[in-house]
């Protein structure tokens, strides 16, 4: 069962008993534990455990390759009458660096390759296709032209659920309103899943408890790096 996707609290804590009724009909032996557990799954990449606060906190980023070319003084507009292809390519090596980006900017960036792949293709939208047909399209999503963000497909699909809820059906632009919504409500809907999950002794479960342990792991694995470096 595909779990639905909510970008504010009040929401989620509504529809909270009526989707675990559902979960029931789809896993007839399931118990109420699973069904958090694949909730604390839904909403943790968009947390963080705070070390300094002992808490969890919101984190709507993504990684992702940002794709350029190094400044050089053989770009720029030029006219080389002794220049072939081949030179010219050889001189222009793309290189790349990691950056975090805002899961609105990602967003963002998505739905720009759907909507440039859509007015290349005039029937892209034609009956009831709408921008969320075309999210999870692999050669739109890892499509690279020149310089940009290069989207990698594996990583894209942990965040499919939150883009099937926040890009639009139709249209050029995001709402930043909804995205600000979501970044408030996400810490809620947290606490709302670990209260559960404590209410029936399942700590280890909880979403503070897992992101604390990853936290602490990248801790200790930095002190390692750090002390082979030394």
């Amino acid at each position: 069962m595909e779990l639905p996707f909510y970008l504010n609290f009040k929401d989620f804590e509504s529809y909270y008993y009526n989707n675990l009724e559902k979960w029931f009909e789809a896993y007839h032996n399931a118990s109420e534990i699973d069904y958090l557990k694949a909730l604390a799954d839904l909403y943790s990449p968009y947390l963080y455990y705070n070390f300094a606060e002992d808490r969890v906190q919101a984190d709507a980023s993504i990684e992702v390759k940002d794709c350029f070319f190094p400044y050089h003084e053989k770009i720029g507009i030029s006219f080389c009458i002794d220049c072939n292809k081949e030179t010219s390519k050889k001189n222009l090596h793309q290189v790349f660096e990691f950056k975090n980006i805002s899961m609105m900017e990602y967003a963002q960036h998505i739905l720009d390759k759907i909507n440039k792949y859509c007015s290349k293709n005039s029937s892209a939208l034609d009956g009831s296709k709408n921008i969320l047909d075309y999210i999870n399209n692999y050669d739109i999503i890892t499509s690279v032209e020149g310089v940009g963000y290069c989207i990698s497909y594996n990583r894209h699909q942990k965040v499919i659920p939150f883009l099937k809820a926040y890009l639009p059906y139709y249209g050029q632009t995001v709402n930043m309103a909804l995205y600000r919504d979501f970044v408030f409500s996400i810490v809620e809907i947290a606490e709302f899943i670990d209260q559960k999950l404590k209410n029936i002794r399942a700590f280890e479960y909880t979403i503070y408890a897992q992101s604390r342990s990853e936290a602490k792991f990248k801790v200790q694995m930095s002190r390692q790096f750090l002390t082979l470096c030394n």
